[in-house]
């Protein structure tokens, strides 16, 4: 039972991601009708909004000890972050909560990336076939990539949680099991409940808010809610810049599980995008489902018992499941009815 258990969190934090920017991926389907295939980029782009975040924190003053010498004589160099120097505790509570202060960075600047990017390209692209829109974003999602890949090199670039939850939570003596069964990373945890946090803000906002009654009025008949004198465009510009947001933020608060890199983008972006179709293009429910589901499942499936009998199966489990769950139900799980069917 502890191993499933912790297969299950495990799971459930990867799916987490999955969600994420498969939610984003789906409100831009659903709203403008384009097949996003830069929005793995958004994710990355977000990570890296953490990592400047913390180079700009971790940036350093040296200052020289004439009361202590090395031993050759010279004044020892002591090396303190400048907001240290200028903010003194507060600065020290910069550097040392840089990933999630990152948030209020991302934000802004994460919106202002998925307008340009809406504006100044998707636009021309509306009426234009599905195959046009993947490989205009799929190029958009290179150029961005390369990008990063110049500014900040090809490495990975480890970001650290905050000491405070550096450590593990003993999640077994919880539920019952022996102490030190069950333990898991309390950034990872965080991570789940910020990723539930965020999915539910998208949903209240699209369900109890006029503006988000609108734009799922717009994504079921964009003509008449336009007829009713409603800017609709406006708002699917707002929305496109929202999708931009969810995918940042997931990408900042996962880069202490996973240091951000220039290709990480296109990582989760081939599974997200299966997440999309297994759970129904235009879904939202469907997308966070089948995202949590197939995170699930790849967890499972590597495990070294299964992966003794089926050598390789964590690699396509998620498009075995797709395979099979399309055959089945060509609209996915919970696709509107003629989605992606004949």
């Amino acid at each position: 039972m502890d191993a499933i258990l912790l297969q299950i969190l495990n799971g459930l934090d990867k799916g987490a991601a999955y969600a994420l920017i498969a939610l984003g991926l789906t409100l831009i389907f659903g709203t403008l009708g384009v097949v996003n295939f830069a929005h793995g980029a958004l994710f990355m782009l977000g990570a890296f909004c953490a990592v400047t975040v913390g180079k700009l924190v971790n940036y350093q003053v040296v200052t020289l000890d004439p009361t202590r010498t090395t031993p050759w004589g010279t004044p020892v160099e002591i090396r303190t972050p400048i907001v240290q120097e200028w903010f003194g505790d507060f600065g020290a509570f910069m550097v040392e909560y840089s990933v999630p202060l990152s948030i209020l960075f991302a934000i802004p600047i994460m919106l202002l990336i998925g307008v340009i990017m809406e504006r100044g390209l998707i636009q021309f692209f509306y009426k234009r076939p599905h195959a046009d829109q993947i490989l205009v974003t799929f190029g958009l999602a290179i150029v961005i990539q390369e990008i990063i890949k110049a500014q900040f090199g090809a490495n990975p670039i480890p970001q650290a949680a905050p000491d405070l939850v550096a450590g593990s939570a003993d999640i077994g003596v919880l539920l019952g099991f022996d102490p030190g069964t069950v333990v898991y990373p309390y950034w990872r945890i965080i991570y789940l409940l910020f990723s539930a946090l965020l999915i539910g803000c998208v949903f209240a906002f699209l369900q109890f808010t006029t503006y988000g009654m609108v734009v799922r009025a717009g994504m079921a008949d964009r003509e008449t809610v336009g007829l009713l004198g409603i800017n609709i465009q406006q708002r699917f510009t707002v929305v496109f810049g929202l999708a931009a947001v969810v995918a940042g933020l997931a990408g900042v608060m996962y880069t202490p599980i996973l240091p951000p890199d220039y290709h990480m983008g296109m990582d989760f972006l081939v599974l997200s995008f299966v997440v999309v179709v297994v759970g129904g293009m235009g879904s939202l429910p469907g997308a966070v489902a089948a995202g949590l589901l197939l995170g699930v499942l790849q967890s499972f499936a590597s495990m070294n018992e299964v992966k003794n009998i089926l050598p390789g199966i964590d690699q396509i489990i998620i498009y075995l499941v797709a395979v099979v769950i399309l055959l089945v139900r060509p609209r996915g799980l919970m696709g509107r009815k003629g989605v992606m069917e004949s």
